[in-house]
């Protein structure tokens, strides 16, 4: 299929339609984790869920990897699972879902900046612009206040900090283990970060007992082991499945559609959004648009 190319027949379009519900709705996830867990917990628990269901997967996968491929391995699930998790966890203490799942778009433009500050990547004109304008809404997120006030919310630079590690993530895949299939390249390196998140969760004393004891604690649990099994593993095998029976131009407009979802659920919860959102909302998805168009080289 070309990139310029729309799929034809329904499936491709159901997939995308499914795959952005997915990821949109991790975030009011994330968020009602929260009532029962403290951040760290939640990005634990989010790590140690989707690691415990890709065990099988992994297990398959790590038979054709050669062991020189091992340590490169455990860097996407340091940066692309383990780091993300907790810095997403902790952003939303203080971040309303919507807010945070707007500022996810960020991931293609630190892709980008990454690729052209670290592996010499060729920029567009376009690109540089989408860059600009998407950091300059991204800036207005930051700022934005409550009641539409203007007042610095450092935790947004929590999600900045969690799409920095994805860009990071996607060009060490790409360059470093290109080789290997997607699905393996996820599932180990999982697995890999699974004994870290288990180690750290477990070793707070009455943590067992708190979760059998408080019914909110329950609800949190079944809220994040969601989030980590359809929101990570599940909607692992609809993205490449998406990417094979499309192209990565296509799939790729799930980034435009993620933020949509979570802001509905975040209206859906009584969260509030004001003008300063919206502007910066508008300039976060302008610069991805721009940062994933292809026009001349500078």
């Amino acid at each position: 299929m070309k990139e310029d190319q729309l799929p034809t027949g329904p499936l491709p379009w159901v997939l995308l339609l499914v795959l952005t519900l997915i990821w949109g709705s991790s975030f009011i996830l994330i968020k009602k984790a929260l009532l029962g867990f403290n951040a760290p917990q939640v990005g634990a628990l989010r790590v140690i869920s989707a690691g415990v269901v890709l065990i099988p997967v992994a297990i398959y996968h790590l038979r054709k990897i050669k062991p020189k491929d091992y340590l490169p391995l455990f860097i996407p699930g340091f940066s692309g699972t383990l780091l993300p998790a907790f810095f997403f966890a902790i952003a939303q203490t203080r971040l309303s879902s919507g807010v945070t799942g707007v500022l996810n778009a960020l991931t293609p433009m630190f892709t980008l900046l990454i690729g052209v500050l670290f592996w010499k990547k060729k920029a567009m004109r376009s690109q540089l612009l989408g860059l600009f304008i998407g950091f300059i809404g991204s800036a207005f997120l930051i700022i934005a206040g409550e009641s539409g006030s203007i007042s610095l919310n450092s935790y947004a630079f929590f999600v900045m900090a969690a799409t920095f590690c994805y860009g990071i993530n996607l060009n060490f895949i790409k360059v470093r283990l290109y080789h290997l299939h997607p699905v393996a390249i996820t599932s180990v390196s999982l697995v890999f970060v699974l004994p870290i998140a288990l180690i750290y969760f477990f070793s707070e004393e009455g943590v067992v007992d708190y979760i059998i004891g408080n019914e909110q604690a329950q609800w949190s649990l079944l809220a994040v082991s969601v989030l980590g099994i359809v929101g990570t593993a599940i909607a692992l095998m609809i993205f490449n499945t998406l990417v094979q029976l499309t192209s990565p131009v296509f799939t790729s407009t799930v980034t435009y559609f993620i933020p949509i979802v979570a802001i509905i659920w975040g209206i859906w919860d009584g969260e509030n959004l004001y003008l300063m959102h919206y502007i910066g909302m508008v300039g976060i998805l302008a610069g991805v648009y721009l940062v994933n168009k292809k026009p001349k080289i500078i």
